[in-house]
């Protein structure tokens, strides 16, 4: 899967050689994502770390587990991920949806692009009837993403997940996709 998103910005499958420029992005945009993101221990920035994760992920895709996709500049620079993960087959055909950009390309519909983007992958290529995706309860931008692209509200999670080091409530939301 490859799409274009438009401002020199393109959605691709994530690579085996992408850690490196992963280490590059989540280290420029630390400070952004802290908010949104668990408590990351120092290693994580790091190349042989992400190493680490890409090949677990890959593997997660292998095993149709999930789909990682990155999104990269005109230089080639990671500057973003969506993730769906959890794959759930049989009568379910559902994943979570993740997703970050890049501290300086905020505000210019990228996010809300690359989502549809992985919607259709999601429907099209995956067979998927149904993602979920969770946002922190003061994370309007990301709930303007899921709104914009057709997410309707499922409800409150309390206590939903231990993000920036505290167990925090989430609002939950789904689209389905046929």
């Amino acid at each position: 899967m490859s799409t274009d998103l438009g401002d020199g910005i393109l959605l691709r499958a994530l690579h085996e050689g992408d850690a490196a420029a992963l280490a590059e992005a989540y280290s420029r945009n630390r400070a952004h994502l802290a908010p949104w993101e668990p408590a990351r221990a120092e290693e994580y920035f790091t190349r042989p770390r992400q190493e680490q994760l890409v090949a677990h992920t890959l593997g997660d895709v292998e095993a149709g587990r999930s789909s990682a996709l990155v999104l990269t500049d005109a230089a080639q620079r990671i500057v973003g991920r969506v993730n769906l993960s959890d794959i759930v087959r049989g009568a379910f055909q559902s994943a979570h949806l993740g997703y970050w950009l890049d501290a300086h390309l905020t505000g210019r519909c990228l996010m809300r692009r690359a989502v549809q983007a992985a919607l259709a992958h999601a429907r099209d290529d995956l067979g998927l009837h149904r993602v979920q995706a969770a946002t922190l309860v003061h994370n309007t931008a990301s709930q303007r993403v899921l709104a914009a692209t057709g997410f309707t509200p499922i409800g409150r999670a309390e206590r939903y997940l231990h993000i920036a080091g505290e167990w925090q409530d989430h609002l939950l939301f789904q689209r389905l996709l046929d």
